[in-house]
């Protein structure tokens, strides 16, 4: 258990994702594979650039009557080591968030595969997609797009330095995760067994309404001090892409939001800009369409009969509304609108729209943009 908040107030400590995590044991087992280290602390690049060490609580190899092992021949002589397996494990930091893994065991157990490229799986506590909807098929482990590029992409660099030839098969697990799960959204969302390997930064930010208000406050007034005249807000990592590659507005001009529109429409009374852009995904900008200023899970959620009820607005049928209203996610409910040629993407924006100009000065040009999982613009509101 944690330690009660302290009276005094204090700066909030930012900790690391499990995806972090997940990357840090992989490549400690890797390496152990590989070069015969036994690491006590690995360091790794976040997608941001930023290099971070972090400790492990173990790095060993797994004693192959343990594990189903693979024969050595597979991968060729050059590679003694191939076929066995390795492990290693860190202590899940969250820092200041109140977040459910904080303090989990995150392991990896990595095995040398003769065929290149990384193979994933889940581990003990590490869920399986079951349902439609999800960034992930249905059947593959729930360890998310950015964790999987940052794994892949430090045990590609680790082969190129050890002139390995072969793949990797990584198994991600996390002590305890099945039980952790039961708190989460996993199981409605149709992840069973246990948790997500989750991040796009690879850092977990402290929530705190007013240090991150305030960040955002100064974003938006370092900008319009610098001479922008045209921000976009945006949600997160994808959406600031997005507007990065629409517009070509420098890191400066990309105002990072999360989930506090709210904090940007209202700042904009005491700092107006020229033209806001707001950039994120389909399911928080339908909560912005629905009146929400706060578009974190804890204070307002998906309303699936609302989008239906949207899309009926549209010209969508009887039966396309009942499968909406059925549908595990806003993406699913977006995806099944479009197939029948029904704008929900725009519609949505148009709403979303509607709310931020009731806020916002006259003078300030808003405009709306939604993208779905991958990044792709899915609505846009003028």
């Amino acid at each position: 258990m944690r330690d009660e908040t302290p009276e005094q107030p204090a700066p909030l400590r930012s900790g690391y994702t499990t995806g972090s995590c997940a990357t840090a044991t992989s490549l400690a087992a890797a390496r152990l594979l590989l070069a015969g280290v036994v690491s006590e602390v690995a360091e790794i690049v976040l997608p941001k650039g930023q290099r971070v060490p972090m400790r492990l609580t173990f790095c060993r190899f797994v004693a192959e009557t343990e594990v189903e092992a693979e024969t050595e021949a597979e991968a060729g002589e050059a590679h003694a080591q191939t076929g066995r397996i390795a492990e290693a494990g860190t202590l899940k930091d969250a820092g200041d968030d109140p977040d459910v893994t904080h303090g989990a065991l995150v392991f990896a157990r990595v095995r040398l595969v003769a065929e290149p490229g990384v193979r994933f799986r889940a581990g003990p506590g590490v869920g399986t997609v079951t349902r439609a909807g999800l960034t992930l098929p249905v059947g593959e482990p729930a360890i998310n797009p950015v964790p999987r590029q940052m794994m892949t992409r430090h045990l590609d660099e680790l082969a190129a330095q050890h002139a390995y030839r072969g793949g990797f098969e990584v198994t991600i697990g996390i002590e305890g995760g099945e039980a952790l799960a039961l708190k989460t959204m996993n199981p409605r969302l149709g992840i069973l067994g246990g948790l997500s390997i989750l991040g796009t930064t690879g850092i977990v930010r402290p929530f705190s309404c007013s240090a991150y208000i305030a960040s955002i406050h100064q974003g938006i007034d370092v900008a319009r001090a610098n001479g922008y005249t045209h921000l976009a807000a945006c949600t997160g990592n994808a959406s600031e892409d997005a507007m990065r590659a629409h517009y070509g507005l420098p890191d400066i001009a990309l105002i990072e939001m999360g989930d506090f529109v709210g904090a940007v429409l209202k700042h904009m009374k005491r700092a107006p800009v020229e033209r806001l852009s707001i950039c994120g995904g389909f399911g928080k900008l339908s909560k912005l369409a629905g009146g929400h200023l706060d578009l974190h899970s804890r204070n307002s959620s998906i309303d699936l009969e609302q989008l239906a009820t949207w899309a009926a607005a549209q010209g969508a049928d009887d039966a396309l509304q009942a499968a909406m209203r059925a549908a595990n996610t806003s993406q699913q409910a977006l995806a099944l609108a479009h197939a029948q040629q029904v704008p929900l993407g725009d519609s949505v924006c148009q709403r979303a729209l509607a709310v931020a100009r009731d806020i916002v000065p006259a003078q300030v040009s808003v405009e709306m943009f939604a993208i779905d999982r991958q990044g792709k613009l899915v609505g846009v509101a003028r």
